[in-house]
């Protein structure tokens, strides 16, 4: 009888090969702000007023995006562009309505998915906004687990909770001392502690720094110098939620992962500056405009040893990008039958690709639409003339100087792009519903007196 010692070394071998392979897997962290206007924290140098260290210490630690986009300038849209790396208009996702009726659509593959499929454990904790019924929820859609609001939400009981970990239904939070930036943290350095063995996806998707404006004493004693209420308020929220950031990044340091997780901090979109003060800086428009200060938000990208430090990077990025560059680094493959409209940051970041990302960047929400093309804007936005105007945003950050009529022929051709591409992509799959919207900003008032 043969020695079966040469099996057992090819079965050791093989193990250990596997083993290390997935050793080698980095980790994904990404913390998405909502609401956070592009001019806020420390590290984009317009507004002093709040410090944000641990935010900042990202950018200290990896690059700082100039040009960083979101595919949609409100909160569901943006979400269904980050979870499928793709524009969330070419599947009918162009309004928050969408998430009010039914989600992000079925037939769409998220990142968690992705990341599943090569062996990741998954967690969302935060606010979803990508549907509330049962099969459009985190823990149906590629996460092991979920812990967070389904929809918009006070940051004290807070509604549409769930805590997968006790049940899938919707509970109530009536624990007064309950504040949901607080909360997120507590549960994300609770799971990071339990998930071993195994590289892991955290999506932790704030309600901060969104209405109502709600904060608790300790974040506000840190402001009493600030005498506008309201900014106030938004300095705490902003504050709690570099807290909450911080303990995040503190676990990882502590858990020897540092060096072996890729971490994303984006916005969701630009800051809808009168009613809650969040800053665009020099941006022109807000939140629910295709002007700068709607989708070009802060995006940070953090991974020691893979990611240059302390760098910025100047050419534009978009939240899609996301998805590409984390299955890549995860080992992956992505498809051509996946339709990605993001690409892998990666070879871009580390200088072996010194070109753009993105040539042409596109916007679509109702009526409003932008198309970047090189450095030349083509827009029509709320608070314009209603015709297209052109900028050029490497001269004009604030679009302050129309060229469409100097420039006819390059309006026209930035125009055909973006007819081109919007014949592609799908109709809205529900109706925008302002009214609606307004309906929640009432509800969100009346939950603050309560």
């Amino acid at each position: 009888m043969k020695s079966p010692r040469p099996l057992i070394s090819l079965i050791a071998l093989l193990a250990f090969g596997s083993f290390f392979a997935r050793a080698a897997q980095p980790n994904l962290v990404i913390f998405y702000a909502d609401d956070l206007g592009w001019g806020e924290l420390g590290c984009q140098g317009y507004t002093k007023d709040i410090p944000t260290p641990h935010i900042d210490s990202m950018a200290k630690n990896g690059t700082r995006f100039t040009n960083g986009y979101v595919a949609a300038t409100y909160c569901s849209p943006s979400r269904a562009g980050l979870m499928t790396g793709r524009y969330p208009t070419r599947f009918g996702h162009e309004f928050n309505s969408v998430a009010n009726q039914t989600g992000l659509r079925l037939d769409q593959t998220t990142l968690a998915t992705r990341l599943k499929n090569l062996g990741y454990a998954t967690a969302a904790v935060g606010k979803w906004h990508l549907g509330s019924g049962p099969e459009y929820r985190p823990t149906q859609r590629g996460f092991d687990e979920y812990f967070g609001t389904l929809n918009n939400t006070p940051y004290f009981h807070p509604t549409n909770f769930v805590d997968s970990r006790v049940s899938q239904d919707i509970q109530k939070i009536p624990d007064d001392a309950f504040y949901t930036t607080d909360a997120y943290a507590e549960r994300a350095l609770d799971w990071l502690d339990q998930t071993k063995g195994k590289p892991y996806f955290l999506y932790l998707p704030f309600n901060a720094v969104h209405a109502p404006l709600e904060a608790t004493k300790k974040y506000l004693d840190r402001f009493l110098t600030i005498t506008d209420e309201k900014r106030k308020t938004f300095a705490a929220m902003l504050s709690g939620m570099d807290d909450a950031i911080g303990r995040v990044l503190a676990k990882i340091r502590a858990l020897g992962q540092e060096e072996n997780t890729l971490i994303f901090f984006i916005s969701d979109n630009g800051g809808p500056t009168a009613s809650t003060t969040s800053h665009n800086g020099p941006l022109r428009g807000f939140k629910m405009t295709t002007y700068e200060g709607g989708p070009r938000i802060p995006f940070l990208a953090q991974w020691k040893g893979k990611i240059p430090a302390g760098k910025t990077y100047d050419f534009p990025v978009m939240n899609l990008d996301v998805l590409p560059t984390a299955v890549i680094a995860a080992g992956g493959k992505p498809e051509a039958s996946w339709g990605l409209d993001g690409v892998d940051l990666m070879p871009y970041l580390t200088g072996t690709n010194s070109a753009r990302p993105h040539q042409t960047l596109y916007w679509r929400y109702g009526p409003q639409w932008g198309i970047r093309h090189g450095d030349m804007k083509l827009v029509v936005s709320k608070g314009g003339s209603g015709n297209p105007e052109l900028y050029d945003l490497a001269t004009d950050l604030g679009e302050t100087k129309d060229l469409a009529a100097t420039q006819p022929a390059k309006a026209k051709e930035l125009q055909a792009m973006w007819d081109k591409w919007s014949a592609e992509q799908a109709p809205p799959s529900a109706p925008d519903a302002p009214a609606a919207g307004n309906a929640n900003k009432k509800n969100a008032k009346k939950n603050q007196t309560k």
